[in-house]
């Protein structure tokens, strides 16, 4: 037989910190818990199950209107899983553009790095890439415009 957790035993059994297990609550990600007769917060299994599958998707990296949309298709087990292909599709594209932009980056700095003197800060090119100094009168300009 399940032990109903408080908010402090189920944010240890799934490593999410007590603050979010509230926000997931607040926004309906997570169904509202029970209240015992002191009115604390009382957690059934199925809130545990509910938050495991929201942790381990957004560790996945999935936004919460797609873990939304993923638990939504989850309790209607007898419908295709196009929907759910869908979705997963869509965020294997966007995790191969973040790819694509930090392989980008990591070149980016490999060429400051390479084109470090490794003399002074004062001839450092890493810094001089980092904080471009403008000239006043364009900074003034660029911000008013």
């Amino acid at each position: 037989m399940f032990e109903n957790l408080t908010i402090g035993k189920l944010a240890r059994a799934t490593a999410t910190k007590v603050e979010t297990i509230r926000y997931y609550e607040q926004i309906g990600l997570l169904p509202a818990p029970a209240r015992s007769a002191a009115n604390y917060r009382t957690y059934d299994e199925g809130h545990l199950r509910h938050l495991s599958f929201i942790r381990r998707a957004r560790d996945l990296g999935f936004s919460i209107e797609q873990v939304r949309e993923l638990m939504s298709l989850a309790d209607r087990r007898d419908q295709s899983c196009m929907a759910v292909d869908r979705i997963a599709n869509q965020h294997r594209a966007e995790i191969e553009r973040k790819i694509i932009d930090l392989t980008a980056l990591a070149g980016e700095l490999d060429a400051l790095i390479d084109s470090c003197s490794r003399n002074i800060v004062a001839d450092c090119r890493i810094l001089e890439a980092l904080a471009p100094v403008r000239p006043i009168a364009n900074a003034r300009e660029s911000q008013t415009s």
